[in-house]
Protein backbone atom coordinates (compact mmCIF):
# COMPACT_ATOMS: atom_id res chain seq x y z
CA UNK A 1 0.00 0.00 0.00
CA UNK A 2 2.87 2.38 0.73
CA UNK A 3 4.19 2.01 -2.83
CA UNK A 4 0.92 3.33 -4.24
CA UNK A 5 1.02 6.45 -2.06
CA UNK A 6 3.17 8.50 -4.50
CA UNK A 7 0.78 7.64 -7.35
CA UNK A 8 -2.22 8.71 -5.28
CA UNK A 9 -0.46 11.95 -4.40
CA UNK A 10 0.34 12.53 -8.08
CA UNK A 11 -3.25 11.83 -9.14
CA UNK A 12 -4.61 14.17 -6.49
CA UNK A 13 -2.14 16.92 -7.43
CA UNK A 14 -3.04 16.51 -11.12
CA UNK A 15 -6.67 16.81 -10.16
CA UNK A 16 -5.90 19.99 -8.26
CA UNK A 17 -3.90 21.31 -11.21
CA UNK A 18 -6.77 20.63 -13.61
CA UNK A 19 -9.44 21.95 -11.23
CA UNK A 20 -7.41 24.94 -10.03
CA UNK A 21 -7.83 26.67 -13.38
CA UNK A 22 -11.60 26.97 -13.07
CA UNK A 23 -11.92 30.42 -11.58
CA UNK A 24 -14.18 31.91 -14.25
CA UNK A 25 -17.87 32.75 -14.30
CA UNK A 26 -18.41 33.75 -17.93
CA UNK A 27 -19.67 30.31 -19.05
CA UNK A 28 -17.10 30.10 -21.84
CA UNK A 29 -15.54 26.85 -22.92
CA UNK A 30 -11.83 26.66 -22.01
CA UNK A 31 -9.17 24.65 -23.83
CA UNK A 32 -7.22 22.45 -21.41
CA UNK A 33 -5.23 20.43 -23.94
CA UNK A 34 -4.57 21.02 -27.62
CA UNK A 35 -2.16 18.30 -28.66
CA UNK A 36 -1.60 18.61 -32.40
CA UNK A 37 0.79 15.67 -32.37
CA UNK A 38 -1.92 13.27 -31.13
CA UNK A 39 -4.86 15.13 -32.77
CA UNK A 40 -6.62 15.67 -29.42
CA UNK A 41 -8.38 18.69 -27.95
CA UNK A 42 -9.79 18.68 -24.42
CA UNK A 43 -12.13 21.50 -23.41
CA UNK A 44 -14.24 22.19 -20.36
CA UNK A 45 -16.96 24.55 -19.20
CA UNK A 46 -19.46 24.90 -16.41
CA UNK A 47 -23.04 23.96 -17.34
CA UNK A 48 -26.27 23.77 -15.30
CA UNK A 49 -26.73 20.42 -13.60
CA UNK A 50 -29.46 18.15 -14.98
CA UNK A 51 -30.39 17.11 -11.45
CA UNK A 52 -30.35 20.59 -9.94
CA UNK A 53 -30.54 23.56 -12.36
CA UNK A 54 -29.45 25.90 -9.54
CA UNK A 55 -26.09 24.13 -9.44
CA UNK A 56 -23.33 24.16 -12.07
CA UNK A 57 -21.24 21.12 -12.94
CA UNK A 58 -18.02 20.89 -14.88
CA UNK A 59 -18.42 19.34 -18.34
CA UNK A 60 -15.35 18.10 -20.21
CA UNK A 61 -15.31 17.40 -23.92
CA UNK A 62 -12.59 15.30 -25.51
CA UNK A 63 -12.26 15.58 -29.28
CA UNK A 64 -10.06 12.93 -30.92
CA UNK A 65 -9.34 12.94 -34.63
CA UNK A 66 -7.93 9.64 -35.84
CA UNK A 67 -5.77 10.42 -38.87
CA UNK A 68 -6.45 8.11 -41.81
CA UNK A 69 -3.46 6.62 -43.61
CA UNK A 70 -1.12 7.59 -40.76
CA UNK A 71 2.19 5.72 -40.88
CA UNK A 72 3.91 3.87 -38.04
CA UNK A 73 6.96 6.02 -38.70
CA UNK A 74 5.62 9.34 -39.91
CA UNK A 75 9.00 10.33 -41.34
CA UNK A 76 9.02 7.24 -43.58
CA UNK A 77 6.29 7.23 -46.24
CA UNK A 78 6.97 3.53 -46.94
CA UNK A 79 6.36 2.34 -43.34
CA UNK A 80 3.17 0.33 -42.66
CA UNK A 81 -0.09 2.08 -41.84
CA UNK A 82 -0.78 2.66 -38.15
CA UNK A 83 -3.62 0.56 -36.79
CA UNK A 84 -3.25 1.23 -33.05
CA UNK A 85 -3.79 4.60 -31.40
CA UNK A 86 -3.26 5.04 -27.65
CA UNK A 87 -4.47 8.11 -25.75
CA UNK A 88 -3.52 8.64 -22.09
CA UNK A 89 -4.72 11.78 -20.36
CA UNK A 90 -1.56 11.93 -18.24
CA UNK A 91 0.58 12.06 -21.39
CA UNK A 92 -1.65 14.61 -23.09
CA UNK A 93 -1.64 16.92 -20.07
CA UNK A 94 2.04 16.69 -19.20
CA UNK A 95 4.09 19.85 -19.31
CA UNK A 96 7.79 19.26 -19.76
CA UNK A 97 9.00 22.83 -19.93
CA UNK A 98 10.95 23.48 -16.72
CA UNK A 99 9.82 26.37 -14.56
CA UNK A 100 11.61 28.12 -11.72
CA UNK A 101 10.04 27.84 -8.29
CA UNK A 102 11.16 29.26 -5.00
CA UNK A 103 11.27 27.02 -1.94
CA UNK A 104 12.72 28.13 1.36
CA UNK A 105 14.40 31.16 -0.20
CA UNK A 106 16.16 29.09 -2.89
CA UNK A 107 15.25 28.85 -6.58
CA UNK A 108 14.84 25.42 -8.19
CA UNK A 109 14.06 24.14 -11.68
CA UNK A 110 10.97 21.91 -11.71
CA UNK A 111 8.88 20.02 -14.25
CA UNK A 112 5.26 18.97 -13.96
CA UNK A 113 5.96 15.53 -15.45
CA UNK A 114 8.61 12.93 -14.76
CA UNK A 115 8.26 11.13 -18.12
CA UNK A 116 9.65 13.90 -20.33
CA UNK A 117 12.69 11.93 -21.50
CA UNK A 118 10.55 9.32 -23.23
CA UNK A 119 10.04 9.95 -26.96
CA UNK A 120 6.52 11.03 -27.87
CA UNK A 121 4.63 8.94 -30.41
CA UNK A 122 3.10 11.24 -32.98
CA UNK A 123 0.06 10.21 -35.01
CA UNK A 124 0.42 13.11 -37.40
CA UNK A 125 2.95 15.81 -38.01
CA UNK A 126 3.52 18.17 -35.13
CA UNK A 127 3.77 21.45 -37.05
CA UNK A 128 6.23 22.78 -34.48
CA UNK A 129 8.73 19.97 -35.16
CA UNK A 130 10.90 19.43 -38.23
CA UNK A 131 10.39 16.07 -39.96
CA UNK A 132 12.59 14.93 -42.83
CA UNK A 133 12.93 11.89 -45.04
CA UNK A 134 15.43 10.64 -47.59
CA UNK A 135 14.30 9.75 -51.09
CA UNK A 136 16.05 8.60 -54.29
CA UNK A 137 16.45 11.33 -56.92
CA UNK A 138 17.55 10.47 -60.47
CA UNK A 139 19.39 13.22 -62.34
CA UNK A 140 21.17 12.60 -65.66
CA UNK A 141 20.94 8.86 -65.07
CA UNK A 142 22.62 9.07 -61.67
CA UNK A 143 20.66 8.23 -58.50
CA UNK A 144 21.30 10.37 -55.45
CA UNK A 145 19.63 10.14 -52.05
CA UNK A 146 18.37 13.56 -51.06
CA UNK A 147 16.92 14.66 -47.76
CA UNK A 148 13.59 16.49 -47.99
CA UNK A 149 11.56 18.34 -45.39
CA UNK A 150 8.11 16.88 -44.68
CA UNK A 151 7.15 19.97 -42.64
CA UNK A 152 8.99 22.80 -44.42
CA UNK A 153 7.62 25.68 -42.34
CA UNK A 154 9.11 24.25 -39.15
CA UNK A 155 12.36 23.09 -40.78
CA UNK A 156 13.41 26.40 -42.30
CA UNK A 157 13.64 29.66 -40.39
CA UNK A 158 12.03 32.64 -42.06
Amino acid sequence: MKSSLPWVALAVSLGFVLVAGYQWDDGEERVLVNNKCKCVTVTSKFVPSKDNPEEEVLERNIRIIVPLKSRENISDPTSPLRTTFVYRMTELCKKCDPVEIELGGETYQAQQSNSCNEPETCYTYNRDKCYTTTFPFVYHGETKHIQAALTPTSCYAE
